[in-house]
């Protein structure tokens, strides 16, 4: 604004009018520079906004593509029967990493990929339920020792492992929905074989136990061929106990694998303490016992195999030996191992299918003062005795083995020999109270 207190003269005028229309020009021109870069901030932004919407819709394809890719491999999978080593493979192939199928006690089912362990290692029960019960805290897959692993547990039971190699830590979200895929394609397979191998166990157990028990021969040759096994060979009964393990499913699964892993053909049950074995050739000593201390973790196990059996009508008179060489195992002083009932000796007569009533005379005859001495006063009288023989007569083995000093044992037999009147020199009376002991451990179970 431009005032005064006279009229402008025509210079004046002039003037102020090049003034007024200079300054409109600039103010255009200004406005129009302002409008421009407002102008270029919006053409930017929208060029920032196009951009991200690009690179999410290149992201939105690209794991659109992705889970097409998953959902196309794991239809060829179901397509072509869902096998482990369809889903392995498959899965190795969206990943990149090896992939791996374990059952649940860690033992290996299918490998894809490369860097395969060779020998495959060992599963540790012990790690392996460890492993198994962090897992199973997830809801998802996890790591775990290098690997991403999925549980496979259709209805809340664990069948196997499906996992991923991975110890740089290189899955990314891809992999873990290619792992949960692949383990939703597995679940039907392992329980359509849980559910088979239910089945064949039942009928390989209810086969067995006809046999044991006593069975129509024409009728047990053509179950056992149903089944695939040949009952026309030569067999065995092998009953095998472990003192730390009920003989549950989970301990007869035990056995199995460990008669499988030394290549034991047979027919599997249980009875209420023990796991037996109807194997068709005589089983290697010490093979059976090793495999199964291996895979149980613990040397704690007895197992007696009973003399050859041709046909199946000899099967329970069979079963019986094979529980009397378990029973005298038991009862000695190695406990642990094999033992073969054609190997017996004289054991072969102390056990079932023998008379009971004159067995338990002849024990009452050598032995039935010791036993009344011992009721009477609380002692360990007949014990002491049979540790005595067990050690072979050795002073020392025998206090140890009964947790006393030497000169209490010396003291225990020479009232032995007042007690029951028998002279532990005497061949004779030192044999007959042997066998007594024997009988009384093994037939009578320690009792009076």
């Amino acid at each position: 604004m431009v005032t005064s207190r006279f009229p402008p003269t025509g210079t004046e005028r002039f003037l102020l009018a090049t003034l007024i229309r200079h300054t409109a020009a600039a103010l255009s021109v200004a406005f129009v520079h302002r409008r421009r870069r407002e102008e270029a901030v919006e053409l930017h932004g929208l060029r920032e906004e196009r951009a991200a919407l690009q690179r999410q819709l290149v992201t939105v394809a690209g794991e659109l593509a992705y889970r097409q890719a998953v959902h196309g491999l794991t239809a060829d999978v179901a397509a072509s029967g869902g096998n482990e080593e369809a889903v392995t493979r498959a899965l190795h192939g969206l990943t990149g990493l090896p992939a791996l199928v374990e059952d649940r006690f860690g033992r290996l089912r299918s490998w894809a990929g490369p860097d395969r362990p060779d020998p495959y290692p060992e599963p540790d029960p012990v790690r392996q339920n460890a492993l198994l019960n962090e897992a199973a805290r997830e809801a998802g897959p996890t790591w775990i020792g290098g690997r991403l692993i999925a549980l496979v547990r259709p209805h809340g039971e664990i069948l196997g492992m499906l996992a991923l190699v991975d110890p740089l830590g290189e899955a990314d979200e891809h992999a873990v929905l290619a792992l949960e895929q692949a383990v939703m394609s597995l679940a039907p397979e392992l329980a359509h074989l849980r559910n088979q191998a239910n089945v064949e166990l039942r009928l390989h157990r209810e086969l067995a136990d006809d046999l044991l028990a006593g069975t129509d021969e024409t009728s047990a040759y053509a179950r056992s061929e149903a089944v695939g096994h040949d009952l026309h060979r030569t067999h065995y009964i092998v009953v095998v106990r472990w003192s730390d393990r009920v003989a549950d499913d989970s301990f007869a699964q035990a056995v199995d694998r460990a008669a499988a892993a030394v290549g034991m053909r047979s027919l599997l049950t249980r009875g209420a303490e023990h796991v037996v074995l109807i194997a068709d050739d005589r089983p290697h000593a010490g093979a059976l016992y090793e495999a199964l201390a291996l895979d149980t973790g613990a040397p704690c196990g007895s197992i007696g195999v009973s003399a050859r059996c041709d046909t199946p009508d000899d099967f329970p008179q069979h079963y019986q030996e094979a529980q009397r060489a378990l029973e005298v195992l038991r009862h000695s002083r190695k406990q642990y191992g094999m033992t073969f009932f054609d190997q017996l000796g004289l054991y072969r007569i102390l056990g079932p299918g023998n008379n009971l009533r004159e067995l338990e005379a002849f024990v009452h005859e050598w032995l039935g003062k010791l036993i009344d001495y011992d009721a009477g006063n609380n002692s360990a009288m007949t014990e002491t005795l049979a540790r005595y023989f067990d050690c072979g007569g050795n002073y020392d083995e025998t206090a140890a083995s009964l947790s006393i000093h030497r000169s209490t044992l010396r003291y225990r037999l020479q009232r032995i020999r007042e007690i029951s009147g028998n002279d532990l020199a005497n061949v004779e009376d030192r044999l007959n109270l042997q066998v007594a002991t024997r009988v009384w451990k093994i037939v009578l179970g320690g009792s009076g």
